[in-house]
């Protein structure tokens, strides 16, 4: 069937010609202009929608999301409300009651950090009300997790247990483990827990496509577990997929892949193999993203490196030689610098090549590491609704003049460093409405701060919008394809209930999405009065 939009707004990219009307053939824009450029795809089989002002905008492809995960948060219990320790244990035992006897109660995404008490919660507290079920809940950045007593046993955790390499067992004076697991210490309680059926991590991608839809996000690029890729497959195969698909692989299975002669950007417009990903250090919110200088709330430490500097060079040289994309996560300036110094030397050792290297978060960039960005074309893969939730905390971890290093946009893109905007959903919300509002204003959506958090920082709507659209395409190698609203693109759009452009800042929180196209096809449609 083929579909025809008139009489509205379409933003069909920065610095394209303003258009009315769009027509789409065979999954792809056939022409856009003004209401006459479409007047002869009307006809017998085309949907013809009447706009009457409404915006459209490309799809939204958000470069940097924990998909199944986030479906998963869907389907299992949600601590994200809770607002003190107590509550966080009343609602594990109500998950519990829901559930059969030793079955795992996962996921969550609690936040001590909106507490008035602000500490970490123990197991104590959830022991009583869950002493049949293992738990196993992060924290909402995914840096922590609260387990229980029961889970501690099943993973063989005891006061003799030492501290992984890049990570933290929590321990109270006695020296007993609190239950808090930060970073690698959380592999040790993951192995304990058995994998998701194929069938459980199907369930997770509806709940997730679903989400996507409803909030115009038409392609991920998926960091999630092993099983990510037959899943989406199985779901393809079913008619289901209802977004594209870049997978993401993590680092151990590189060899395994090199072996098959698997590269990034094998497969196809649905589903293909992005980058392999890597953790270079922790987060802020659990206190262990790799500082250069100490925190100034934690003055005995200045954060995690997952890996020894040789190691992270080593991993990031064969990967490199092997032709993949390269993702590493980096929060801290110093981690930030180390991945820097790993990818120059591999471009430097395997010669110049279209290789677009990427920083996942970016959150903390020291002034002289902007140009070397620039010079090996590193992309800043940024989810700015992490600016107004860290706001929180963020100058109490690194105080006020080191916080101007942080969380930054306008900076990159002055120093013409290319950028793509996420979420980190299951961490953030999946809706883009949120990350363009946290760009354009740098306040919270409750409000404040007044003119926005360190507001030199703030970027107008239309490069917000483009970050998140042909940003994101250009760091998935796929901006030929997407990313605009051109003839001969992918029919990827979204159409929203008002026109974004001539209202204020916070019209973006409240104009919900009346339509969703991937393709072509109609995949969410909103109900009107």
């Amino acid at each position: 069937m083929s579909l025809v939009l008139r009489g509205g707004r379409i933003w069909a990219g920065k610095g394209l010609p303003a258009a009315t009307a769009l027509a789409v053939r065979d999954g792809r824009v056939a022409a856009i202009g003004g209401d006459d450029a479409v007047s002869g795809f009307a006809g017998e089989g085309t949907r013809t929608v009447e706009l009457r002002g409404r915006l459209v905008v490309p799809g939204f492809n958000d470069a940097h999301v924990h998909f199944l995960e986030g479906g998963f948060g869907l389907l299992s219990v949600d601590l994200r409300g809770a607002c003190d320790e107590a509550e966080l244990a009343a609602r594990l035992g109500a998950q519990a009651r829901r559930l059969p006897p030793g079955a795992w109660i996962t996921n969550g995404s609690w936040d001590h950090e909106a507490w008035p008490s602000r500490s970490l919660p123990t197991r104590w507290p959830i022991d009583g009300v869950t002493p049949d079920h293992p738990v196993f809940v992060k924290r909402l950045d995914g840096h922590m997790a609260l387990v229980n007593s029961l889970a501690l046993r099943r993973a063989g955790i005891g006061r003799q247990t030492p501290d992984p390499a890049g990570g933290v067992i929590e321990r109270n004076r006695e020296g007993e483990p609190t239950g808090i697991l930060k970073d690698n210490a959380l592999e040790l309680a993951e192995r304990a827990m058995p994998p998701p059926s194929r069938e459980a991590n199907k369930a997770a991608a509806r709940a997730a496509l679903r989400e996507a839809a409803r909030l115009g996000v038409t392609t991920v690029q998926d960091n999630s577990p092993i099983d990510a890729l037959p899943t989406y497959q199985d779901l393809r195969a079913a008619g289901e997929l209802t977004a594209r698909i870049d997978v993401w692989r993590p680092i151990a299975v590189r060899s395994a892949l090199e072996e098959a002669g698997v590269r990034t950007g094998l497969g196809d417009e649905w589903i293909r193999l992005g980058a392999l990903k890597i953790m270079a250090d922790g987060s802020f919110g659990a206190g262990t993203a790799a500082l250069e200088a100490p925190y100034d709330d934690h003055p005995e430490s200045a954060g995690l490196l997952l890996h020894p500097e040789a190691e992270l060079r080593e991993m990031i040289r064969a990967a490199d030689a092997a032709g993949f994309q390269l993702a590493v996560h980096a929060i801290g300036d110093r981690a930030s610098r180390l991945v820097l110094d790993a990818y120059e030397s591999a471009a430097r050792v395997h010669g110049p090549r279209d290789r677009r290297f990427r920083i996942e978060h970016a959150q903390m960039v020291s002034r002289p590491d902007l140009s070397r960005y620039r010079a090996l074309g590193v992309i800043a893969s940024v989810q700015p609704s992490h600016a107004i939730d860290d706001l929180r905390f963020a100058e109490a971890r690194v105080g006020r003049e080191r916080a101007r290093l942080c969380y930054n946009v306008r900076s990159f893109l002055q120093a013409g460093i290319p950028v793509a905007f996420g979420t980190d959903w299951y961490v953030e919300p999946l809706d883009p409405r949120v990350g363009l509002y946290a760009a354009v204003a740098r306040e919270r959506p409750e409000g404040g701060p007044p003119g926005g958090w360190l507001p030199e920082e703030r970027i107008g709507l239309e490069d917000a919008l483009d970050l998140y659209t042909r940003g994101s395409a250009y760091a998935e190698f796929a901006e030929r394809e997407k990313g605009t609203l051109e003839a001969g693109k992918l029919a990827d759009l979204v159409v929203f209930a008002a026109d974004l452009m001539s209202g204020p800042p916070r019209d973006i929180l409240t104009t919900p999405v009346d339509m969703t196209v991937v393709g072509g096809r109609v995949v969410f449609e909103r109900e009107r009065a």
